[in-house]
């Protein structure tokens, strides 16, 4: 069954009525900030309630131009279509298992997560008949746990537009960011994941792929660790520039599509040769204006940056080297990562392997991976005094567009940060609503209209989804490479003021 847009713009609406609600007014999150004047922050190891509660007055901002219709999973031949009705259960759930095929067939506390996964992969394996549902209910134990039913609380209004009617959505008639989201956030209900009480209790399906990611990241990171700190020292124009684009072209090293274990994935000239394309690859390119603005940041003695983090493994390692400019140069006094509050998309970042990752590099032979090594204990000693900061958000493993962020979120980067970094395809997807945008729609008049601080998006293309493109660059691109949009081989960095309401 097709869906309506007006069927889409519904969720929305009730998520906008669900962020009103006081009693539900509260953030999974490590160490929140409530100013732009706060600067230091202790971290915590477990998720907290904000002590924050907003007074709303109207409803955000979004895109200036009237909303197009959601990607579907119902054509075939798209993306969209082969990754739910074939990538999810055949190559990413199938994956799942091997990797985790010990626990599944041997150790009998995981017994029951085992068949709830076997059903799941049933349902995906019949995705265009099988209709969604909304999550089982909470557990009593877990019903008076504040974090836990906010977060079942957004998922049931999320799923309701496309669960309470006559003829529920299908996997495939449903958005795709919908969807997708979904898939990931029934994976965890077949774990019992967020249960205390049960033996798989935060149990990571894709802890051993990250974890091969992160090994394998080092011989392709070192060089060029060495290669920012040094052109940072000369430069803070150029060394800005450089390490934006290697935590841009860092996305295109996606381990839910090449894993850390494939040919494409394992060699260090790859990186080199994404490199070496990557000024022909821009379908649009702000740099300069990113570069501008973080002068300014500098000039008034640095300013507090997020990064909207998006996957472990190399990518991570890149956008910590990003994050590692920023404060050595003085462009930022405080980095912010934004990280997942579950697992998801294979390789998304939790906090556990942001720490994971920096303890590893720490952790490296100097005599082989010098300058990883000495970057590994710089990071770590950015954790331990506050320069950097963990927030673990369940926002960010949800499928609403990011003009309808929760309220308490929303005023938080308002309020506190003077930029914030959107990494990745599915972030970006995101961004733009997960629509179908004309590629040249103003970046500005669809993200800049409503984004609460400024705001730079580094991409590369892994969907049919997209605004703010030069024509004849997409021309050019369809010409050379019928795959162009979906491979990653092209990408855009895009900057904005963003909203000033």
């Amino acid at each position: 069954m097709h869906l309506s847009v007006s069927s889409y713009l519904s969720t929305l609406i009730a998520l906008s009525a669900l962020n009103s609600l006081n009693s539900l007014n509260f953030s999974r999150s490590i160490g929140y900030p409530l100013s732009k004047s706060s600067t230091s922050y202790t971290f915590r190891n477990s998720l907290k309630m904000s002590s924050q509660h907003n007074e709303i007055t109207k409803a955000p901002p979004k895109p200036k131009p009237p909303l197009p219709k959601p990607l579907l999973s119902l054509i075939p031949g798209t993306w969209a279509y082969d990754t739910m009705s074939r990538r999810i259960d055949s190559e990413i759930l199938e994956r799942t298992f091997q990797e985790n095929n010990d626990e599944f067939l041997n150790n009998p506390a995981f017994s029951s997560a085992f068949e709830k996964f076997q059903a799941l992969r049933s349902e995906l394996q019949s995705a265009s008949t099988s209709p969604l549902r909304h999550l089982h209910p909470l557990p009593e134990h877990m019903k008076n746990d504040p974090v836990a039913l906010r977060e079942y609380n957004e998922w049931e209004h999320i799923l309701s537009p496309f669960v309470n009617k006559d003829v529920p959505d299908t996997w495939l008639s449903a958005p795709w960011m919908v969807a997708e989201f979904y898939l990931y956030r029934r994976l965890m209900e077949t774990l019992d994941y967020f249960n205390p009480n049960s033996p798989t209790y935060l149990f990571d399906p894709f802890a051993k792929q990250k974890y091969s990611g992160l090994e394998t990241s080092v011989a392709t990171a070192e060089p060029i660790l060495a290669q920012v700190r040094d052109s940072g020292k000369k430069n803070l124009r150029e060394g800005f520039a450089l390490s934006a684009a290697f935590a841009l072209w860092g996305n295109k090293m996606d381990l839910s599509i090449w894993p850390a274990d494939s040919k494409e994935n394992n060699a260090p000239e790859l990186f080199q040769k994404i490199l070496a394309s990557a000024n022909e690859n821009l379908l649009h390119d702000d740099t300069d204006v990113l570069v501008d603005y973080g002068q300014k940041l500098y000039d008034k003695g640095g300013g507090n940056v997020d990064i909207v983090v998006d996957n472990a493994g190399f990518e991570l390692i890149m956008d910590l080297a990003l994050a590692d400019y920023l404060i050595d140069s003085g462009i930022a006094k405080t980095v912010r990562f934004q990280l997942k509050s579950h697992p998801t998309f294979v390789s998304d970042a939790l906090e556990k392997d942001l720490r994971q990752h920096v303890q590893y590099y720490c952790d490296l032979d100097p005599e082989k991976f010098s300058s990883s090594k000495m970057v590994g204990k710089r990071w770590q000693t950015y954790l331990d005094t506050g320069s950097w900061v963990c927030n673990e958000n369940s926002f960010w493993v949800q499928p609403p567009p990011m003009w309808e962020m929760p309220h308490d979120l929303r005023n938080d980067l308002k309020e506190r940060c003077d930029l914030a970094f959107i990494k990745g395809d599915a972030n970006y997807r995101r961004l733009v609503g997960d629509l179908e945008w004309d590629f040249s729609t103003p970046f500005e008049d669809v993200v800049g209209h409503y984004f609460p601080c400024p705001v730079c998006a580094l991409r590369t293309l892994k969907a049919e989804v997209g605004c703010g493109m030069e024509k004849e660059k997409v021309e050019n691109a369809k010409e050379i490479d019928k795959n162009w949009c979906t491979n990653g081989r092209f990408g855009v960095v895009h900057f904005s003021m963003g909203s000033q309401e």
